[in-house]
């Protein structure tokens, strides 16, 4: 995957965002794949070689987690 150097994060996170209300770029979250506490800002963004885009953990690619691996704060999971 080639990583895509993105200008305008906000208007990136919101027309490509999978979910209702993408988040404020300052909002943090927890990637449940590396652990870490994100700034949503910070996200990178890959391409795969059939040209689908993902957004990914800052932490891309020693982390393989993605924007749906993103919970709140604090979210306790079984």
């Amino acid at each position: 995957m080639i990583e895509v150097k993105i200008e305008d994060k906000q208007n990136y996170l919101s027309k490509n965002y999978p979910f209702a209300e993408p988040p404020e770029l300052k909002d943090k979250k927890e990637c449940i794949h590396c652990g870490e506490i994100i700034t949503v800002g910070d996200f990178k963004v890959f391409k795969d070689e059939l040209g689908n885009e993902y957004i990914c953990c800052p932490n891309a690619p020693k982390c393989d987690g993605t924007v749906i691996d993103w919970m709140l704060v604090g979210y306790k999971h079984d």
